[in-house]
């Protein structure tokens, strides 16, 4: 396990995952909002955020946690493991609203500067409706990876603290 994506809804707790994992192992950790967001919640240009996952997967080890379905045919190839955090819409959704009050006007530790936390209609709504309009897609993406890339699934938390468990002995 060199090359570890982690993917699913927003609230799911990829970023979080992500962490205990990088601490377990020891591989690199890249948080792709950090690498995607500018101030003030600015997003790239096509080209230039595509050719900056282009740099990141190109590395030789890391844990990468984040969605940006448009860069997943960039990612995916390069990732020997996929966890998904296929999590039920309440929990994301409960899980947002919990980190929008805790860091409402301040920077999260997995953003970069200048993106302070804010409730936002259209996020919440993105967050709500994730799993109806994306989930087939990334179940196709999944099915498609070869055969020495690894794909873990988790529908509950339990199940993530037992993989890192299990990394960690």
């Amino acid at each position: 396990m060199q090359r570890v994506l982690i993917i699913g809804c927003c609230g799911a707790g990829k970023s979080t995952f992500a962490r205990k994992l990088a601490d377990a192992t020891g591989l690199p950790l890249i948080h792709l909002d950090q690498a995607y967001w500018q101030p003030d919640w600015t997003e790239p240009p096509k080209a230039e955020w595509e050719a900056k996952v282009t740099e990141l997967v190109a590395r030789d080890a890391w844990i990468m946690d984040g969605n940006y379905a448009g860069s997943l045919s960039l990612r995916l190839p390069r990732a020997d493991t996929v966890i998904y955090l296929d999590y039920p819409t309440a929990k994301c959704l409960w899980r947002v609203v919990k980190r929008v009050t805790k860091y409402h006007g301040q920077q999260r530790p997995d953003m970069p500067p200048g993106c302070h936390e804010r409730f936002d209609w259209e996020f919440f709504h993105y967050v709500a409706t994730f799993n109806l309009t994306r989930r087939r897609l990334i179940h196709e993406h999944l099915a498609s990876l070869g055969p020495g890339q690894r794909v873990f699934r988790f529908t509950r938390d339990g199940e993530g603290d037992e993989f890192l468990l299990g990394v960690v002995n």
